[in-house]
């Protein structure tokens, strides 16, 4: 890694005071109708957990409209190892940590980043997942990271790659929108120069048709904000319950073997070194020929 930031995968834009206020009431209203624990009798009811669809390999939909990915499969692997009943739906990025406070769902995975400012307002899992963020640009075109003043270059809105330009490159004319695909759709029509992105939803866009003219600029860029983590309402005995799950997936063998189907590898340490730290050039080469990703 040539460069250490403040950093993902996703941060949230500085929180207005209203959202804070929310978070803040939160542990004192009733619990959602489907979510959570009952209070009476202390069973699970069905379990609500948000994601946001369009964030290939971990959350996105089929041809027939159905959720799957690396986040879907191993939130479905926690679920069965509680035995507990998961609704699993799709939630705007934006409306995501507000839906959650709002009670509307009672988790949400959506390549979270574990930050400070988010930590103020919701209650994170243990990390699941390590990342970074990279460049991305034309074949033959000499955009860099040390050369963005001035130039147009995309990222999905409140996300911690977003937050990198904002924070380090304020000179560039940054374009921010609401999903990934957007994002890709305005590079490759070119209205925009490059592209800022986590670094496992960009390697993976870069191996389809649409990014084949496109490449990695420079090295990824890792920062202390790569964890990320499964997101509840402060307090949330959920927290502890996922946390077990994690866990215990982990020691039975079903994370690495799902990891292992992503990202071409059944070991759980290199299945994170490959995605961490190897070269993001190796990784594309690796994972185009290796990797089993889910149709």
């Amino acid at each position: 890694m040539s460069m250490s930031i403040t950093h993902k995968a996703l941060w949230l834009a500085p929180l207005s005071a209203a959202m804070l206020m929310l978070a803040g009431c939160s542990n004192s209203t009733t619990p959602a109708e489907d979510g959570a624990v009952d209070a009476t009798d202390g069973k699970q009811s069905t379990i609500k957990i948000a994601t946001e669809s369009s964030y290939k390999p971990f959350s996105y939909t089929d041809a027939d409209g159905k959720l799957i990915g690396y986040e879907i499969e191993l939130i479905e692997a926690m679920c069965a190892q509680m035995k507990a009943d998961c609704d699993i739906i799709s939630q705007d990025w934006d409306g995501l940590i507000p839906g959650l406070n709002a009670q509307k769902f009672d988790a949400i995975m959506a390549g979270i980043s574990i930050t400070p400012e988010r930590q103020e307002v919701i209650e994170f899992s243990d990390p699941y997942f390590y990342t970074s963020i990279i460049l991305i640009g034309k074949k033959g075109d000499d955009v860099n990271i040390d050369a963005l003043k001035g130039q147009p270059v995309a990222s999905q809105r409140a996300t911690v790659a977003s937050q990198y330009l904002q924070d380090e490159h304020a000179e560039a004319d940054i374009k921010l929108y609401d999903t990934q695909d957007n994002a890709y759709l305005d590079l490759t029509s070119g209205r925009v120069r490059a592209m800022m992105s986590d670094k496992v939803t960009g390697i993976d866009w870069l191996k389809t048709p649409a990014g084949k003219d496109y490449e990695v600029k420079g090295q990824e860029i890792t920062t202390d904000k790569d964890a990320m983590g499964i997101g509840f309402r402060k307090g949330d005995p959920l927290v502890a319950k996922f946390n077990k799950a994690l866990a215990e997936i982990r020691a039975n063998g079903t994370y690495d073997q799902i990891s292992g189907s992503y990202f071409g590898t059944s070991s759980t340490a290199a299945a994170q070194k490959a995605v961490v730290n190897g070269a993001a050039a190796e990784a594309v080469a690796q994972e185009g020929t290796n990797a089993e990703v889910a149709k």
